[in-house]
């Protein structure tokens, strides 16, 4: 049994009726503090034909602290940038996630821009979460001859703090999930299951970028380097692929990391891509984030209720916000905001275990 322990508290936002923004869902959200101490949610907003826009949202709360809802603010982001657009009209600002990183005093928002490349990492700043500045695409230096930059990517997300590269110098550190050619779960499902994971396969990778002693406003974004992967795909739920979800946290273990990983579901001889998205937890070194203390073997969230089965995309919980409660007194709790079947978002209560089974580190 994980000792994580995670209990759902419900259905956070579900798409508005009459709102053609939201007619094809509200998902995987990014969350955050803002500098009010209010808790800020960062909906991807799916209208017709897959047209993707990063809305704002301010979370509310009953008496006992739990959140219960939204307030709609406007919108973060829509595609406006050529690395947002397709030709043919569509375009998409997808999957936000937010960390407040503290060299840079900013708020980074990482985000999958979809274009007709295909999806790409793109970064943006902001003071105060309202008003969003775009940074561009990440730019990722060669990998074992591996043009990076000419690779689908998604699932990026970043530390809080600066780190020390391989190289020890002090960056800005991202997590991401490259997406190869013939490494997608629907590719993985036809091969045996004692197939070998290659570091290539669709996993979670870490990488580094040099901080700039210049405002990142106004001087072109370091790339990203020493890039390297940082988990394969492991245990049985996770077979297909893994990728990082909620920014990593510090908690008093070590950075918490709460991601996603899909396995094979109902699939028959001549259907295979029936994928069930699950969530599990890892804890990452304080000061050496490529070394793994703790990592799930059991999800922490599966697809159960009839919302997170019944959707866009069935079978789908998708860890993307995550909040510390040392507002309310709990620091070892965590509220964690995950998409449900690519329609709805839905919220759950992590709790800290006192400490970590030796027997998984």
């Amino acid at each position: 049994m994980d000792p994580f322990e995670l209990k759902r508290l419900g259905i956070i936002m579900e798409p508005e009726p009459g709102n053609p923004l939201e007619v094809e869902g509200v998902l995987n959200p990014a969350v955050v503090r803002g500098p009010d101490g209010e808790l800020y949610l960062f909906p991807r907003m799916v209208a017709k034909g897959n047209y993707s826009r990063i809305g704002i949202a301010r979370v509310l709360f009953n008496p006992k602290g739990d959140p219960i809802g939204v307030q709609r603010i406007g919108i973060a982001l829509e595609p406006e940038a050529d690395y947002e657009k397709r030709p043919n009209g569509g375009g998409g600002c997808e999957d936000p996630r937010i960390t407040f990183v503290e060299p840079l005093n900013s708020f980074v928002m990482t985000y999958t821009a979809f274009s007709a490349a295909g999806p790409r990492i793109a970064l943006a700043v902001s003071a105060d979460l309202l008003h969003w500045e775009r940074l561009g695409l990440a730019k990722f230096a060669p990998y074992n001859y591996i043009q990076f930059n000419e690779v689908n990517n998604k699932d990026a997300c970043i530390f809080p703090k600066a780190l020390l590269s391989p190289h020890a110098h002090p960056s800005l550190v991202m997590l991401h999930r490259p997406l190869f050619p013939g490494t997608r779960p629907e590719d993985f499902v036809k091969q045996p299951k004692e197939r070998r994971i290659r570091d290539h396969h669709e996993c979670i990778w870490i990488s580094y970028s040099h901080l700039n002693s210049k405002p990142y406003h106004s001087s072109p974004l370091p790339r990203f380097a020493s890039n390297s992967p940082l988990a394969l795909p492991q245990s049985s739920w996770e077979r297909l692929k893994i990728g990082a979800g909620a920014p990593p946290i510090m908690s008093r273990h070590g950075w918490l990391l709460v991601y996603h990983g899909v396995m094979q579901g109902n699939s028959t001889p001549d259907i295979h891509d029936e994928l069930v998205y699950a969530a599990g937890v890892m804890v990452l070194d304080t000061v050496n984030p490529h070394k793994i203390l703790y990592r799930s073997t059991d999800p922490v969230l599966s697809p159960e209720l009839p919302q997170e089965r019944i959707g866009m995309v069935g079978d789908v919980v998708f860890p993307t916000g995550i909040d510390q409660r040392s507002d309310i007194g709990c620091p070892d709790r965590y509220d964690v905001y995950y998409g449900m079947a690519d329609n709805r978002i839905g919220v759950a209560q992590l709790d800290l275990p006192d400490k970590l089974p030796e027997d998984k580190n």
